[in-house]
């Protein structure tokens, strides 16, 4: 695909590391405003020129970049407005509770070894104890002097590692009016304990929540499980997908009468991916509990698995080992043989992939996918009605300037993997790393915003810009 260039409008500069972009119109308003979300438990908005605070939670989110050494993917992970927004002032948040912080599902960091059978079998026990933190998901209201105030908790998930939360993990789907939660596999690396999997595990899931139903519940459980979960908070629950590793975030494009759900899986060495499906079946969460009852396993024909831990993309997920005879090469050996086989069916493929090695001329390592958006403006003509997506960091570039790198693909009409063109920018960014941390879109997905940081550390503040990506 041939490459496409634009230029990069700054919009506003010196925030925090943005993990939101979101465009809404506030109740009593006239504009559509842009919304920032911080992972430091901010929100503005851009009004009249101005930033304004919107929320700002910076005392209810846990301890960031400790330990670590700065990074993190803990923090305001999600933001949603609900589709009447509007006239009923109702917005959705999930973040990471201050106060949680627990010392992990595993003493050391974990990797899968194919020669030792141990590795590949571990399940994730004294769940109460061993965990690294408890997300939340909330709902908010905005009340008539303009203030938001919290009117409930959704959901307490109790989260096994510190990374892999999903980031722009909170979005309302427009073909079934319900709040999609995405959730990540929980974390370390090589989904230790197959959450991604396992039907009952709320890890590694796209999910459905009516919001409508059941709007008494309030202050749930602390649960890991679905079967944990009160029965009516379970009946306002679907699953959409599983084999999800991490996420970010979902994009609905409408084709006739018709939504393409278009959603990145971040990849763990060797290649990040873009899928694409219209038709999905959804699961009822109280169907899953009942089948894990009574033993019995559910037909899952037609519904949606990301293959992963056994697949990363289109690949069996494997290890990386340096070769003693060459140093330049890798050797790549398949770490969850049998689980490659069982989902080689189950599993849908990509719509397409990018590699972190790719010696092509007219295209990049990456490092991690960190946004995906349909674009259906005309105003950067060649990328109507196809894909864009962002990676936070292109290898193989002097770490003392780091860049991030868009890129685009589209839906092929006979529905086979796609190639994917690079996007170029003029943009001069100076002598600072530049890391395209996410990517947003307003209502109508006429326009395109993307979050630019000059460190991978949270604690490193206020060097995020916000930008407009313009012809």
């Amino acid at each position: 695909m041939k490459k496409v260039k634009v230029r990069l409008r700054p919009i506003v500069s010196k925030i925090n590391l943005p993990t939101v972009l979101k465009t809404a119109t506030l109740p009593g308003d006239s504009i559509e405003r842009l919304f920032i979300a911080t992972q430091v438990g901010e929100i503005f908005y851009i009004g009249n020129g101005a930033v304004r605070t919107f929320l700002d939670i910076r005392q209810q989110i846990i301890k960031l970049g400790d330990p670590g050494g700065g990074y993190d993917e803990r923090g305001l992970m999600g933001l949603a407005f609900h589709p009447e927004f509007y006239y009923n002032g109702l917005f959705y948040i999930h973040y990471s509770v201050s106060g949680t912080q627990g010392p992990g599902a595993l003493p050391e960091p974990f990797n899968p070894n194919p020669c030792v059978p141990n590795t590949l079998n571990l399940k994730w026990v004294n769940r109460e104890t061993q965990y690294d933190h408890v997300d939340t998901v909330e709902e908010w209201i905005v009340q008539s002097n303009g203030q938001p105030q919290k009117r409930r908790t959704l959901l307490n998930l109790r989260r096994p590692f510190f990374n892999h939360n999903g980031v722009n993990s909170l979005n309302f789907s427009p073909e079934t009016g319900k709040l999609v939660i995405t959730t990540g596999d929980g974390g370390s690396g090589y989904d230790p304990f197959n959450l991604s999997q396992d039907d009952m595990e709320i890890a590694g899931k796209i999910i459905e929540m009516d919001i409508a139903k059941n709007t008494f519940i309030n202050n749930p459980p602390v649960v890991s499980r679905f079967n944990e979960l009160p029965l009516p908070i379970q009946e306002t629950l679907t699953v959409i997908a599983k084999g999800v590793r991490n996420i970010p975030g979902i994009s609905y494009q409408r084709i006739y009468n018709q939504y393409m759900k278009y959603v990145g899986q971040v990849g763990q060495d060797l290649v990040e991916s873009i899928f694409s499906f219209i038709h999905f079946k959804a699961i009822p969460v109280t169907q899953l509990v009942q089948a894990s009852l009574n033993n019995i396993e559910l037909d899952q024909e037609g519904f949606i698995n990301f293959g992963w831990r056994g697949w990363e993309g289109a690949f069996p997920t494997s290890i990386i080992r340096g070769c003693s005879s060459n140093p330049t090469l890798d050797e790549k050996t398949i770490a969850y043989y049998n689980e490659a086989v069982n989902t080689s069916t189950r599993r849908i493929h990509p719509l397409t992939s990018y590699f972190h090695k790719d010696e092509r001329p007219d295209k990049f390592g990456g490092t991690a996918l960190t946004g995906v958006q349909a674009y259906m403006g005309n105003g950067i003509s060649e990328l109507s009605g196809s894909v864009v997506f962002t990676d936070i960091a292109r290898k193989g570039e002097s770490q003392t300037a780091v860049r991030g790198v868009l890129a685009y693909s589209r839906i092929r009409t006979d529905g086979k993997l796609n190639d994917f063109g690079v996007i170029e920018t003029d943009y001069n960014f100076g002598s600072q790393s530049a890391y395209y941390v996410n990517l947003g879109t307003n209502l109508d997905q006429t326009k395109l915003y993307l979050g630019v940081y000059n460190s991978m550390k949270v604690t490193d503040f206020n060097q995020g810009t916000i930008y407009e990506i313009v012809p």
